[in-house]
């Protein structure tokens, strides 16, 4: 049975979170390779996911926060909402550690994996942006603008990662 079936509502994609994830997710690879080189693959793992997780709990708490906690008590139903909610954001450090995981399996450099992570971040910031305004039917002008941005922004993290190790 689906959301449609029982008249409830439908569950809902968290894409801001997603797309922000990502571009977190992108983040962290550009700043973990601005001293010294990048990473080892496995610490740029635990990198990835540790900074999406906290920024989830960070969002959680936020979204607790500005709807009414302490005033309205808190319970582990409306807890468990807001978390899962929100989890988009922590999940989308996920394909990013996961590229450099099999880039260091298959036995290239830290720096082909962390540059893996990162187009994987971009390309999943991308995707997630193009996902969120097809699921709302938007225009395919603002499809394809909203694409753009979103790939634009990434770039801008692939330039300042180039010129990070460059220099």
């Amino acid at each position: 049975m689906n959301a449609r079936d029982t008249g409830a509502a439908p569950e809902r994609v968290e894409f801001a979170g997603a797309v922000y994830g990502s571009l977190l997710a992108a983040s962290v690879v550009v700043g973990s390779t601005a001293e010294g080189g990048p990473p080892a693959a496995g610490e740029l793992m635990v990198l990835l996911i540790c900074t999406g997780v906290v920024f989830w709990i960070t969002h959680v708490y936020a979204q607790i926060v500005s709807h009414g906690y302490p005033i309205k008590p808190l319970t582990w139903e409306s807890l468990r909402a807001v978390a899962r909610h929100e989890w988009p954001l922590a999940q989308a450090s996920f394909p990013p550690a996961i590229a450099a995981a099999l880039a260091a399996g298959l036995g290239l450099s830290n720096t082909v994996a962390a540059w893996a992570a990162l187009c994987v971040a971009v390309a999943g910031q991308v995707v997630w942006a193009v996902a969120a305004a097809v699921r709302i039917h938007a225009s395919t002008r603002v499809v394809v603008v909203s694409g753009i941005a979103n790939l634009v922004l990434g770039l801008v993290l692939v330039t300042l990662k180039t010129v990070i190790s460059t220099h």
